[in-house]
Order: structure tokens, then sequence, then C-alpha cells
């Protein structure tokens, strides 16, 4: 049996007026992350981890924030295009395992949802998706 590993990891600035979005779902909030798409650092850490594993680059590479068609979109999408990759190449996701870090809004009230958008996307069960809330002690 052929195992592969893929890590990832992805950050954005933080900005007023933008939404905040974590594997899909609406934080409410009085700022959100900028970005080209929907900015999901969530999101597109699975991405790459994904893309990763396959030995198939980065997010950039599929959805560059050159391209007009990805301005603005959700993430899931990026999420859902690796995922396809993975299935074509004949492998299966067996878990994730994930860690947002974010000083504020805390989180885990959408520990959930995130949790369900997640293993939708993924094609895998609810208690194969884990998403872990930090923050970075006021650092």
């Amino acid at each position: 049996m052929d195992i592969r590993t893929g890590l990832g990891w992805d950050n954005h600035r933080i900005a007023a007026g933008r939404p905040l979005v974590l594997g899909g779902v609406a934080i409410p909030c009085e700022f959100g992350l900028d970005g080209h798409s929907d900015a999901d650092v969530l999101a597109h850490a699975v991405t790459d981890a994904l893309l990763g594993a396959l030995a198939e680059g980065d997010i950039g590479m599929h959805f560059p924030d050159t391209d007009p068609r990805w301005k603005g979109c959700d993430s899931m999408v990026f999420l859902r295009h690796a995922v396809s990759l993975v299935r074509e190449r004949g492998y299966q996701i067996s878990n994730v395992d994930s860690t947002v870090i974010l000083q504020r809004p805390k989180l885990k009230d959408f520990r959930l949802a995130i949790r369900e958008n997640l293993a939708g996307a993924l094609g895998i069960a609810l208690d194969r998706v884990s998403v872990k809330f930090k923050t970075a002690e006021q650092v």
C-alpha cells in the first residue's frame, strides 16, 4: 500500500470589510482576511496538503492569483479540485488534522460546522477531521 502524507500551511493579512471564512464557514467578525479568493486559510492549507502529497505543487500553481476567474472564489472549489486529483491518482484520504491560529474571534462555536464542511468536501467521515483552534498568546 502506497501511503502519502502532505503538509499545508497558509496565512493572510487581516483586512477590514472582508469576510472571515474558515473551512467554508462564514464567521461573524468585524474583520476578515485579505486575498484574491475568499482567503479561507484553512481550506487553502488543506488543499496544499493534498497537492503536496501528490507532488502537484501548491494552490497558486493550480489557481493563480493573476487569473480573474478566481477573484472572490469560494476556496472550497480549490479543495474539491485537490480531492478529485487524489481520487484520480487512486488514493484515498484517511484523515485531516488541522490547526487554526487566530487571536480572535473565539472559534469553538464554529468547530462542528467547519468539520462537517471539510468532511463533506473531503468525502470522509466526520470523526476523521480534526480542527483545533489556538491563539498566538498575544505574540
